[in-house]
C-alpha cells in the first residue's frame, strides 16, 4: 500500500475533482438567471444550507491555515474555534429569521440589496458591497493560496513535477477555481459543499485519531515533548498572550454576525420554520472538522521537536506533509480531495458574492442597471480572481502571511464593516444611514492601514477586533446622536418580530 501512495492520493484527488467540475456542469445547466445564480433560487433544505456554511467557513482557511498556526505558534488559535457555540447562538438570535424575511419581502439577490431596503439609502447599499469586494480579497486570496500550496506539496513528490513553483500552482489553482465558479454559481458551491462537507466532517475524526497514535508514546508523551521545547506553546493561551487570545475570541464570536458568504447562505434556505436547526448542522460538522485543525498542528510540532522529522520549510505545510507521510494512503487521498472541494465551493461563495457586488449591488446604488446581469456577473468573477491570486502571491512573498492569517484579514474586514451594519442595525430602528456609512468606511480604513502598513498593536491585539470595536463605537454614537430614521412600514413589521 505505501508503495502506492502518491498513485492513491493523486487518483483520489483526480476523481474528486472531476465530481466537483461535474457539479459545475451540471449547476451551469440550472443557472439561468441572476436569481439562480447569486442566491439558488431561495430554495435550499436545511442539511444542505447548514453543512455549506460550516464548510465554507472551514475550507482552506481550516484544513491548511490552521494546523500551520498551531505548528507556529501553539494552542493560541483555538480562541477562533471555541467561539462556535457563542457564535452561531449570537447570529441565529441577531439575525436568522429576520434576515430571510428581508431577504423575501425585498426581493433581494445579494446581502446589499437587503441592507439597502433597511435603511431606504443607495449610499449604504454601495458601500456594504465595497466592503464586501474588498474583504473577499483576503478570504480568496486564502483559498488560492491553501489550495496552491497543498497543490505544490503533492506534485513536488512526483518526478514529473518535482520542480514546480507556487506561482505555477496559483495559476493553475486560479485557472480551474475560475471554470467551476463561472459554470454553477453559487449552486454548484453549495451542492458540492454538501459532499465534502460531509466527508471532511468523519475525515476529521479519523486523522485525530491518526495523529494521537502517530507521535511514539501516543498523545501523553507528544504533549511532555512539547512541554519540554516550549511550555507556552501548549497552555490556554499558546504563545500569542492572553490579550491576543481574547481579541480573536471577540473578533470571531461577534465578527461571524457579519460574513456575507454565511449570511448569504442562511437567506438561500426554502422555509423560515427550518432556520432553527441550521445551527445544530453547522456546529456538530464544525467540531468534528476542528478536530484536524489542532491535531495536526501539534503532532507535526511535536515531531519536529523531537527530531522524527525534518523541520518544515514552511508552517503552512503541516497539513499537506503530515497527510502525505504518515496517514493512511486512503485516508489521505479522501482527506486531500475534499480539501480540493472545499476550496472550490468556499471560492465560489466568494467569486459569487464579489461578483453580485461588482454586476449588480454597486450599480444600483449609483442609479444605473446593467444589461445581462447574469453574463457580466460570469466575466466579474474572472476578473476578481485574478486580482485575489496576484493578492495572495504579494501576501506570501512580501509579507510571509501565513494563509490561516490572510484568512483572518477577510474575516476581520467583513466583521467590522458589516456587524454594526447588520447585525445591531437589523435589531435597532434607531440606527441610521449616516452611522452605518461612516463605520463602513472607518473600518476599511483602519483595517487596510494596519495590514498595508504591518502596524503591530500593543499585547498582541488584533487590529481586526480594534477595527470591529470602532466602528460599532461609532455606529451607536451617531445614531443616538441623529434624529430617528423613518423606516418604510413593511420594514419597520419585520423588525418588530
Amino acid at each position: 500500500m505505501e508503495a502506492l501512495r502518491q498513485p492513491i492520493i493523486l487518483g483520489s484527488l483526480g476523481a474528486y475533482m472531476l465530481l466537483c467540475l461535474g457539479v459545475g456542469v451540471w449547476a451551469l445547466r440550472r443557472t439561468e438567471s441572476t436569481r439562480e445564480f447569486f442566491m439558488a433560487g431561495r430554495n435550499l433544505g436545511v442539511i444542505v444550507t447548514g453543512v455549506a456554511m460550516f464548510s465554507s467557513t472551514m475550507s482552506g482557511f481550516g484544513f491548511v491555515g490552521g494546523p500551520g498556526l498551531v505548528y507556529r505558534i501553539g494552542l493560541s488559535s483555538i480562541w477562533m474555534l471555541v467561539t462556535v457555540g457563542v457564535s452561531n447562538a449570537i447570529a441565529d438570535f441577531c439575525l436568522g429569521k429576520r434576515l430571510r424575511m428581508f431577504a423575501e419581502l425585498t426581493d433581494s439577490l445579494s446581502l446589499p440589496d437587503a441592507v439597502g431596503a433597511r435603511y431606504g439609502a443607495e449610499s449604504t447599499r454601495g458601500l456594504t458591497a465595497l466592503a464586501i469586494l474588498l474583504g473577499i480579497l483576503g478570504y480568496l486570496a486564502t483559498q488560492i493560496l491553501a489550495m496552491a500550496t497543498v497543490l505544490q506539496s503533492l506534485l513536488t513528490g512526483t518526478e514529473m513535477f518535482a520542480g514546480i513553483s507556487l506561482v505555477t500552482c496559483v495559476a493553475v489553482s486560479s485557472s480551474v477555481l475560475v471554470f467551476y465558479c463561472v459554470t454553477g454559481g453559487i449552486l454548484a458551491s453549495v451542492y458540492t459543499d454538501l459532499v465534502q462537507g460531509t466527508v471532511m466532517a468523519l475525515a476529521g475524526a479519523l486523522v485525530f485519531v491518526t495523529a494521537l497514535t502517530t507521535f511514539p508514546g501516543g498523545g501523553g508523551a507528544m504533549i511532555d515533548s512539547l512541554v519540554a521545547d516550549d511550555p507556552a506553546s501548549v497552555s490556554p493561551w499558546g504563545t500569542l498572550g492572553i490579550v491576543g487570545c481574547l481579541s480573536w475570541y471577540f473578533l470571531f464570536a461577534v465578527g461571524v454576525s457579519g460574513q456575507p458568504h454565511l449570511l448569504t447562505k442562511g437567506m438561500m434556505i426554502r422555509r423560515l420554520r427550518d432556520y432553527r436547526f441550521l445551527p445544530v448542522v453547522a456546529i456538530g460538522g464544525y467540531l468534528l472538522t476542528a478536530l484536524l485543525w489542532i491535531s495536526i498542528g501539534l503532532v507535526m510540532r511535536a515531531l519536529v521537536v523531537s527530531g522524527a522529522h525534518p523541520e518544515l520549510t514552511r508552517a503552512d505545510s503541516a497539513a499537506p506533509v503530515f497527510l502525505e507521510t504518515y496517514a493512511h494512503p486512503l485516508l489521505a487521498g479522501v482527506v486531500f480531495a475534499a480539501l480540493f472541494a472545499a476550496i472550490m465551493s468556499t471560492a465560489d461563495s466568494f467569486l459569487n458574492i464579489g461578483a453580485a457586488a461588482l454586476v449588480h449591488d454597486i450599480p444600483k446604488s449609483l442609479g444605473r442597471s446593467l444589461g445581462n446581469e447574469l453574463s457580466r456577473a460570469r466575466w466579474a468573477t474572472v476578473g476578481i480572481a485574478l486580482v485575489a491570486a496576484l493578492f495572495a502571491l504579494y501576501s506570501h512573498y512580501e509579507n510571509e502571511r501565513l494563509v490561516a492569517l490572510l484568512g483572518v484579514f477577510g474575516w476581520s474586514t467583513f466583521a467590522a464593516a458589516l456587524v454594526p451594519t447588520v447585525a445591531v442595525g437589523f435589531n435597532w430602528k434607531r440606527a441610521t444611514p449616516l452611522a452605518a456609512n461612516v463605520a463602513i468606511v472607518t473600518s476599511l480604513a483602519v483595517n487596510f492601514g494596519i495590514e498595508l502598513f504591518d502596524i503591530g498593536l500593543p499585547w498582541g491585539v488584533h487590529g481586526g477586533m480594534a477595527s470591529l470595536l470602532l466602528s460599532l463605537t461609532l455606529f451607536i454614537t451617531l445614531s443616538m446622536a441623529s434624529r430617528p430614521p423613518r423606516l418604510a412600514p413593511e420594514v419597520a413589521a419585520v423588525m418588530d418580530l
